[in-house]
C-alpha cells in the first residue's frame, strides 16, 4: 500500500515572490483554501519574515496563514505554539540559521506534530536553511567557491523528513560543488542534492520534480573507487574518483530510490515506482 506522506517542497533559496511565483503557485494549488503555517524558527530576528510570505501567498489566493516561531526550546511545550499546527494543510520553513530550527524544535513536541501530520498527508515545504533541515544530516558549515578541503565541513541531524540525501542551497551562485562532494565523499551512501536559487524539488513517492528557474545537482557517489577522506590532513585537498553527476532543469525528475533521473517525457511515475516495493518507498520518504 502506497505511504500517504504528504509532499516535501525543498527549495534552494531566494524564490520569486514579486513575479510569477512558479514555485510559490505549486505550494498554493496543492493548499488550495486551507491554512499554511509559516515557520520563521531559523531567524534570529523574524521580523518581516511571516508579513513577505502572507504578501506573496496571499496574491496566489492563500489567506490563511499563522506564523510559528520559537525563541527558546521550552516554548515548543506550550499549548499556544502547538496550536499552531493545528488543521494546517501545509508548514513552510523560511530561511535563516538550519541549527535554529534543529536546535530549538529538534526533540520537542513540535518536531514530532510536524512529523505526525506530514505521514498524514500535509504538505512541508521549506526554503534555505528550511531546506537543508529536512534531511537526516545536515551540511551547516563549509567553505563555498573553492575546491573542498576535507576539515572543512561541518554536519549535525536534521529533521528527517527525507531519508539518504544531504541537502545544499543556494547553490550554484555560491559556488558549493566542492562542499557536497566533500558529504558525499564521507558518506557515499547518501545523494547529494544541490539546490539552485528560485528552484525547488518536489518529492512524491521516492520521486523527485525539478520546478523554478535554476538547476538542480544530484551528486551520487555509489561508485566511489577511492577517496582520500579518511586518510587525509585536514588542510589537504580532497581526492574522490568516479564520482557520478546529474544536472537537472525544470519539468525533469529523479528517482531516489533507483538513483535514476529522466525528463518528465521519458520517466512516468507510475510505471517505475510499480517496480519498487512499498516498503522500500516508505523507506526513503515520509516513515520513521
Amino acid at each position: 500500500m502506497p505511504d500517504a506522506a504528504g509532499p516535501l517542497v525543498i527549495i534552494g533559496g531566494h524564490e520569486d515572490k514579486d513575479g510569477e511565483r512558479l514555485i510559490l503557485k505549486e505550494i498554493a494549488q496543492r493548499l488550495g483554501d486551507g491554512k499554511l503555517v509559516i515557520a520563521t524558527v531559523a531567524s534570529h530576528e523574524p521580523d518581516g519574515y511571516f508579513e513577505a510570505y502572507q504578501k506573496a501567498f496571499g496574491a496566489l489566493g492563500v489567506t490563511h496563514l499563522v506564523e510559528l516561531y520559537v525563541e527558546e526550546r521550552p516554548e515548543t511545550l506550550s499549548d499556544h505554539v502547538q496550536e499552531a499546527l493545528d488543521g494546517a494543510a501545509g508548514v513552510f520553513f523560511t530561511g535563516g540559521d538550519q541549527l535554529r530550527i534543529s536546535s530549538q524544535i529538534g526533540d520537542t513536541p513540535v518536531e514530532r506534530r510536524v512529523r505526525e501530520i506530514h505521514r498524514a498527508g500535509t504538505l512541508i515545504a521549506g526554503t534555505s536553511a528550511g531546506a537543508s533541515v529536512m534531511s537526516d544530516t545536515m551540511l551547516v558549515r563549509g567553505s563555498s567557491a573553492e575546491t573542498h578541503r576535507i576539515g572543512d565541513l561541518h554536519m549535525a541531524a536534521g529533521l528527517g523528513l527525507i531519508h539518504d540525501v544531504i541537502i545544499d542551497q543556494h547553490f550554484a551562485e555560491r559556488g558549493r560543488i566542492g562542499r557536497l562532494l566533500g558529504a558525499v565523499a564521507q558518506n557515499p551512501r547518501v545523494l547529494g542534492v544541490g539546490i539552485d536559487e528560485d528552484t525547488a524539488i518536489i518529492v512524491e513517492n521516492g520521486l523527485a520534480t525539478v520546478h523554478g528557474s535554476g538547476g538542480v545537482y544530484v551528486v551520487d557517489g555509489a561508485g566511489v573507487t577511492h577517496s582520500n577522506i579518511a586518510e587525509a590532513e585536514p588542510e589537504r585537498t580532497l581526492s574522490i574518483h568516479d564520482v557520478r553527476m546529474h544536472l537537472l532543469s525544470a519539468g525533469d525528475r529523479f528517482e531516489l530510490i533507483t538513483r535514476r533521473p529522466g525528463s518528465a517525457k521519458t520517466l512516468k511515475c507510475s510505471e517505475r515506482l510499480s517496480e519498487v516495493a512499498p516498503e522500500d518507498r516508505k523507506a526513503i520518504h515520509g516513515g520513521d
